[in-house]
C-alpha cells in the first residue's frame, strides 16, 4: 500500500475507533454500563429507521455513536478488501455512512443492499469494486429493510427474510438507475445516489402502502443533545486539520486556498486534484464552519444534524468547499425567513446542511445561481419526504437532484440558444459583407 494511503487509512481507523470507544463508555439514558450500551446497539438494529429517527434519542448517544462507527467501519473494510484506493469519493462515502449511522443506517439494514449491488456487478460482468460507491451510498435505502422486517406486521417467520430480500432486490437495480440519473443533473448535485434512491423509494413506498395503510409514530428528534454530541464535530475537525498540517503545513494551507477555487462539479476529487493534506484541512474547516452555523442559529446538535455535518466533512474531500457551499446556505436561509420558518427548525437546518449537495452550481455559475438553488431546494425538500414516506434517507439528495436538473436544463437551454443566435447574427453579417463585396 502506498504510504499516503496507509496514513489515510490509519487516520480514519483511529477516528472511528476513538468514537466507538467513547460511545461504549459514554453515560446512557439510565445505565452507564458497557452491557447496557451493547443492549442498546442491539435494539437499534430492529428499530424503525425511516426519516427522521434520531438514534441518539431512540436509545442513547453512546449506542448511536458505536452504531455509526460500525456502519462506517464496514464501508472502510469493503474499500480495503476490494483494493479500492482511498481517495475523495471513498472518504466521502465513509463519512456519509458514519453520519447516517446516527439516524437511519444499521449494519442489519445496510448489508443486504451491499449484497444486492454485488449481485448486480456479477450480472453486468463487472468487478464489485467498480460499483462499490453505488453500494455504499445506496445504503440510503436501508430503512426499507427495517420497514419490511419490523414495521408492517408480516408474520415473524417471514418478516426478516422478506426484509433482507427486499434490500437485496433494490441493491440489484441500483446501478442501472444511478447511471441514468447522473445524466439528468450532469454532475451538479453531489448526492447523485440520493436522487437514485429517492426515485426507487417512491416505488417502494407505493408498493408497501398500496393498500392504503399508514404506520404509527412520528419523528424522533433529540432536542437535548449531550456535551459529547456537541463537542464531537470540533474534536474530529481539529484532528483532520492537525493531520493535514503535520504532513506539510505550508503546502496544506496553499492547497486549501487552491481548493476554494474549484467549482466542485462531479467528479472533483480534491485529494487527487490538489493533495491529501489540503483536502484534510478543507474537511476540518468545513466541519468547524458548519458546526458554527448550527450553533449560531440555535439548532440541536443531535443525530440527524451531526449526520449532515459529517456528510459535508466527507464531501469536503470530493466537491465541497467554503466558497461554493455558502451561497446555497444563504438561499435556504432566505427561503426559510421569507416563508416564516425558524432557521433552527428540523427541516430547515437539515436542508441547509444536506442542501449543500448543490454546491457545484454555485461554484460553476456563481453566487446568485447557488442562492437560487438553495432557495428552491428548501421548498422542494419540505414536501418530498412525504412522497416516499421517509424510506429514502437521502431526501435532500432527491430534492437536490430535482433542483439541479431544473436549473441546469434551464441554463443550458438558454446558453445553447444564445450561442445559436450569435452564430446566426455572425452568419448574416458575413453574408451581408460578401454581398457588398460582390456589388463592388
Amino acid at each position: 500500500m502506498d504510504p499516503k494511503d496507509r496514513r489515510l487509512y490509519l487516520l480514519l481507523v483511529c477516528i472511528l475507533v476513538a468514537i466507538a470507544t467513547v460511545g461504549m463508555i459514554a453515560p446512557g439514558t439510565e445505565d452507564a454500563s458497557i452491557g447496557a450500551t451493547l443492549s442498546a446497539i442491539a435494539r437499534l438494529q430492529i428499530r424503525p429507521a425511516r426519516l427522521v429517527n434520531d438514534f441518539t434519542r431512540a436509545e442513547s448517544p453512546g449506542a448511536a455513536l458505536v452504531n455509526a462507527a460500525l456502519v462506517a467501519g464496514i464501508g472502510l473494510v469493503l474499500v480495503r478488501l476490494n483494493g479500492v484506493r482511498l481517495a475523495g469519493p471513498t472518504v466521502a462515502a465513509v463519512f456519509t455512512l458514519f453520519g447516517f449511522g446516527l439516524f437511519g443506517k444499521t449494519p442489519l439494514n445496510f448489508v443486504p443492499i451491499i449484497i444486492g449491488v454485488s449481485i448486480a456487478a456479477r450480472i453486468a460482468g463487472k468487478q464489485f469494486k467498480e460499483y462499490i460507491l453505488i453500494a455504499m451510498f445506496g445504503s440510503a435505502l436501508g430503512p426499507l429493510v427495517s420497514l419490511i422486517a419490523f414495521e408492517i406486521g408480516l408474520p415473524p417467520a417471514l418478516s426478516v427474510p422478506v426484509g433482507l430480500l427486499g434490500g437485496v432486490a433494490v441493491g440489484v437495480v441500483l446501478p442501472a438507475i444511478a447511471f441514468v440519473m447522473l445524466r439528468l443533473h450532469q454532475g451538479y448535485s453531489l448526492y447523485n445516489i440520493g436522487l437514485t434512491t429517492g426515485f426507487l423509494a417512491l416505488f417502494a413506498a407505493a408498493i408497501v402502502f398500496g393498500r392504503g395503510g399508514q404506520l404509527p409514530g412520528g419523528a424522533v428528534w433529540n432536542s437535548e443533545p449531550t456535551l459529547l454530541l456537541i463537542l464531537l464535530v470540533p474534536a474530529v475537525s481539529l484532528a483532520l486539520i492537525g493531520a493535514g498540517l503535520l504532513q506539510n503545513a505550508q503546502a496544506a494551507l496553499r492547497g486549501f486556498v487552491s481548493i476554494t477555487s474549484i467549482p466542485g462539479r462531479l467528479p472533483s476529487d480534491f485529494m487527487d486534484m490538489v493533495s491529501v493534506p489540503a483536502a484534510l484541512v478543507n474537511m476540518g474547516v468545513m466541519g468547524l464552519l458548519m458546526w458554527g452555523y448550527v450553533i449560531v442559529v440555535g439548532a440541536d446538535l443531535n443525530g440527524p444534524v451531526l449526520g449532515g455535518i459529517f456528510t459535508i466533512v466527507g464531501f469536503a474531500a470530493f466537491g465541497k468547499q467554503p466558497r461554493n457551499v455558502l451561497p446555497v446556505i444563504v438561499g435556504v436561509a432566505a427561503a426559510a425567513l421569507l416563508f416564516g420558518h425558524e432557521l433552527s427548525a428540523p427541516g430547515v437546518i437539515l436542508a441547509a446542511l444536506f442542501g449543500t449537495t448543490l454546491a457545484p452550481l454555485a461554484g460553476e455559475f456563481g453566487f446568485a445561481i447557488g442562492a437560487v438553488a438553495g432557495f428552491l431546494h428548501l421548498l422542494i425538500v419540505l414536501r418530498s419526504g412525504a412522497w416516499h414516506a421517509g424510506i429514502g434517507l437521502y431526501n435532500n439528495g432527491l430534492a437536490g437532484g430535482l433542483t439541479a436538473t431544473l436549473l441546469v436544463a434551464t441554463i443550458e437551454w438558454y446558453r445553447a440558444n444564445r450561442q445559436e443566435r450569435r452564430a446566426a447574427r455572425a452568419g448574416s453579417y458575413a453574408a451581408s459583407a460578401d454581398g457588398a463585396d460582390d456589388e463592388e
